[in-house]
């Protein structure tokens, strides 16, 4: 299958996907705009008003940390269980089985673009108006898509194999969601050293951070910092189209055996 063909087919499946979602729902795709303003809404009333934690312009900073989470933390929730959820697609057809997660993840993207447009609404209406800097934000998307792209297709390969990674990665993106200042920013934490700790050891600590900075402060991002993170996870994902290329047979007899 040549990449054209293999695009195609992803955006299509995708596509699909989310209209059958959609027709499912009585207030189909605006679901899409409602669901990550639940979230935000309900973590804005517990640490605004019951934790009296909050700060200015609290909802903006919320969203900055809880949108690119909520990319990550759904792209590799539905791309772990993409093979297994297509086992009868996969018994029928002899397809390249990169293609089931990448197909989970393409579902979240299109979601996430509208999630994206209302941050950038909501950014104007707190006084945040586009400024040249903005244009980062585009490096920063990307590296941030490769970052999750990474991670959800060795999701994928691990559930395949041993369904109880579901609970590690469950617990693992659990994790992340209080360890990357979604709620809290990660500059109040006092040392210097484990305060660059946090951002070396934790990527979606950095990007999170570096969101808040262009969109809130108008402030340029480590650049440097963020090139690596691009090249670890562009490498990582590489590998990752390897091993899936080298296990293809072996994910079919094992997607079908279970």
């Amino acid at each position: 299958m040549n990449i054209r063909k293999w695009i195609s087919l992803i955006d299509l499946q995708a596509r699909m996907s989310l209209k059958s979602e959609a027709s499912k729902l009585y207030l189909s795709y605006l679901w899409w705009v409602f669901e990550p303003l639940l979230f935000v809404g309900v973590y804005y009333v517990v640490f605004q008003f019951l934790l009296a934690r909050g700060q200015e312009n609290f909802v903006l900073f919320l969203m900055c940390g809880k949108l690119p989470y909520l990319w990550l933390s759904k792209s590799i929730t539905m791309a772990s269980n993409s093979l297994l959820m297509n086992k009868g697609l996969i018994a029928a057809a002899d397809l390249p089985k990169i293609i089931f997660p990448y197909i989970s993840i393409q579902e979240v993207l299109y979601k996430q673009w509208i999630v994206f447009l209302l941050l950038f609404i909501i950014a104007t209406y707190y006084g945040s108006y586009p400024d040249p800097i903005w244009f980062w934000l585009i490096p920063l998307v990307i590296t941030n898509y490769v970052f999750l792209l990474c991670l959800s297709l060795i999701a994928a390969m691990l559930v395949t194999y041993v369904q109880d990674f579901r609970i590690l990665i469950n617990m693992g993106l659990l994790f992340l969601m209080f360890a990357s200042g979604i709620f809290w920013d990660v500059h109040d934490i006092q040392s210097e050293y484990w305060r660059n700790f946090v951002m070396t050891a934790n990527p979606l600590a950095f990007i999170i951070d570096a969101y808040r900075l262009i969109i809130i402060d108008n402030v340029l991002y480590d650049t440097k910092h963020l090139f690596y993170l691009f090249i670890i996870f562009s490498t990582g994902t590489l590998i990752a189209h390897k091993l899936f290329a080298k296990l293809n047979y072996s994910l079919t007899r094992q997607v079908l055996q279970s």
